[in-house]
């Protein structure tokens, strides 16, 4: 079995979580700048056994799609013709963001750390991945 890879988009930076090999934890990965992530994905799907992608859905409180989906959805199309053999998710990803600073908050980090957008955006992504596990079981 391999790998579930989590993308959280943003214009700026890349947030990516990954479970272990059985598919049981939801990891933070790392944070990539977004010129870099095509570089970054070829490398790591070499490396990695990877079976699935899912990419956080920005939805705005009315459930439609926020202004932030005009950037991930031409990112998801090029993610499924470079590599058409991995099956792509997409999930709801409201109130990562929220959620991310208050784990930071929780996890006693001080304020000058919580301002890491980076590291935010890697806690983001583990939360989409997490949320995306616990709805299929």
């Amino acid at each position: 079995m391999g790998r579930i890879l989590a993308i959280d988009y943003g214009q700026k930076r890349v947030g990516l979580a990954v479970t272990d090999e059985l598919q049981l934890i939801a990891n933070g990965l790392t944070t990539v700048h977004v010129k870099d992530i095509w570089s970054y994905l070829d490398d790591y799907l070499k490396k990695e056994d990877v079976d699935s992608v899912v990419v956080g859905e920005p939805k705005d409180m009315m459930n439609k799609p926020s202004d932030s989906s005009r950037f991930i959805e031409p990112f998801v199309n090029k993610f499924k013709n470079r590599y058409p053999n991995i099956e792509v998710f997409r999930f709801d990803e409201r109130f990562t963001s929220k959620i991310a600073l208050d784990t930071m908050i929780a996890g006693g980090l001080s304020k000058s750390k919580r301002q890491n957008k980076a590291l935010a955006d890697t806690i983001s992504a583990t939360l989409i991945l997490q949320s995306f596990m616990d709805s299929r079981n």
